[in-house]
């Protein structure tokens, strides 16, 4: 993992088009804002994994289903 120190107003680039900003620090609470291209997407992480979790549940829905097909 690439650790890097940034202050409000500084911003890191991720390759040629995706640029991170720090907007503001509040104690704990750090704000970002993202650049990137929309055929990029950018979630949270916990939004991030809880799509993973349903893509996964409706492929094992989608095998199940196949498997139930094979055996009529």
């Amino acid at each position: 993992m690439l650790v890097l120190t940034r202050k409000s107003n500084q911003s890191i680039m991720i390759g040629d088009d995706i640029e991170v900003s720090v907007l503001s620090v509040m104690g704990e609470k750090v704000r970002i804002g993202i650049q990137a291209p929309r055929d990029i997407p950018v979630f949270r992480k916990e939004v991030y994994l809880e799509i993973q979790q349903e893509r996964a549940g409706g492929a094992r829905e989608e095998l199940d289903e196949a498997l139930k097909q094979l055996g009529d």
